[in-house]
C-alpha cells in the first residue's frame, strides 16, 4: 500500500524548525495539484528544494522521510522552473514504481488542506496562528485550538463463498472497488460496516472482522478495512445514485486496480489469491 515505504522511515513528529536549502518543498495550487518533477522512468516523484524558491519564503515543517525534511509553502512570488503541477490522481496512476514520493505527496496534501481550511477560528471567526509547540492552529482571541482533521472511513470486503462484492463508483474513480463509506457520529466501526453495506447493496452481513488500516491523505481519511459474510438473501439492490456497478464476482475473475497503493486493492487481491481472513 502507499504507506508501505520500508526500508524508508516516515517521521511525522512535530518540530518548530526552519528549512535549509536542501529541504524538500510541497507547494499546491488552488486545484490541489502539487509541484513536482516527473522522472523519465516514472520511478519517483521529485519535489523542489527550498533553495530553488525566493530567499526567506515562509515554510511550515510537515514531516521527514529518512531524515529528509519536507516543508509546506503556501504562497510564493516565483515558482521554480522545470517543475509541473500534478494532481494526486495522476501521481497515483503515473508513478507506479516507488511509493515514497507518492506517500509524501498524499501526506502533504492532507496537511495543506487542513492549513487551508483552518485559517479562521470556527468559534469566533478571528484569524488563527500556527502553534509553536504542537501541530495545531490557535485563535489568539478566544484560544480555540484546531487540530488536523482525520476522517474515519471503512473499506468492506463482503464475501459470499468464493465470491466477493465488487463495486464501481458512478463518479470519480473508474476502477473496481469494494463497498466503502465514512463513519457517522455515534457509530462504531462495525455499525458503519452494516449500514454502508445495506445502503449501497441492500445486503445484511455477519461475522465482521477487522483486517488492516491505511492513511489516505487525498480524502483526509483513516481507512479501516473489514471482511464480512453475507447474511441470508444475497440479492443485490444497488444504490444507483452512488454506484454504477455492484455484482458478486468469483475470486478468479476479479480485476485488480492498476496500482497497489490502496487498501481496497490489497483486500481484493488477498481474496483473489485465496488468502482468507477469518
Amino acid at each position: 500500500m502507499i504507506q508501505d515505504i520500508f526500508p524508508a522511515v516516515f517521521d511525522n513528529h512535530f518540530e518548530n524548525r526552519e528549512p535549509d536549502a536542501d529541504s524538500r518543498i510541497c507547494f499546491f495550487n488552488a486545484k490541489g495539484e502539487v509541484l513536482a518533477l516527473c522522472s523519465e522512468d516514472h520511478y519517483e516523484v521529485c519535489f523542489p528544494g527550498y533553495g530553488e524558491f525566493p530567499a526567506d519564503t515562509p515554510a511550515i515543517y510537515l514531516f521527514s522521510i529518512d531524515r529528509q525534511a519536507f516543508f509546506l509553502i503556501r504562497e510564493t512570488e516565483k515558482i521554480p522552473e522545470g517543475y509541473e503541477f500534478y494532481s494526486l490522481h495522476v501521481i497515483r496512476d503515473l508513478f507506479k514504481s516507488s511509493h515514497k514520493g507518492a506517500f509524501a505527496a498524499y501526506s502533504a496534501f492532507h496537511l495543506w488542506k487542513w492549513y487551508s481550511t483552518s485559517r479562521f477560528c470556527g468559534a469566533c471567526g478571528a484569524p488563527t496562528e500556527p502553534d509553536t509547540a504542537e501541530r495545531a492552529m490557535v485563535c489568539p482571541v478566544c484560544r480555540n485550538r484546531i487540530y488536523p482533521r482525520i476522517n474515519p472511513a471503512v473499506i468492506i470486503g463482503v464475501t459470499n463463498g468464493d465470491r466477493i462484492l465488487i463495486t464501481r463508483y458512478r463518479k470519480g474513480f473508474a476502477h473496481n472497488a469494494l463497498v466503502a463509506g465514512f463513519v457517522e457520529f455515534g457509530e462504531t466501526l462495525e455499525e458503519t460496516v452494516r449500514r454502508e453495506v445495506m445502503e449501497e447493496s441492500g445486503l445484511k452481513v455477519k461475522n465482521i472482522r477487522y483486517y488492516k488500516s491505511q492513511p489516505w491523505g487525498i480524502a483526509l481519511d483513516l481507512l479501516a478495512g473489514f471482511y464480512c459474510d453475507v447474511d441470508g438473501d444475497d440479492t443485490i439492490t444497488m444504490d444507483s445514485g452512488e454506484l454504477k456497478y455492484a455484482e458478486w464476482v468469483k475470486r478468479e475473475d476479479i480485476v485488480l486496480q492498476p496500482s497497489d497503493y490502496s487498501l481496497t486493492n490489497e483486500m481484493m487481491k488477498r481474496f483473489k489469491d485465496g488468502e482468507e481472513f477469518s
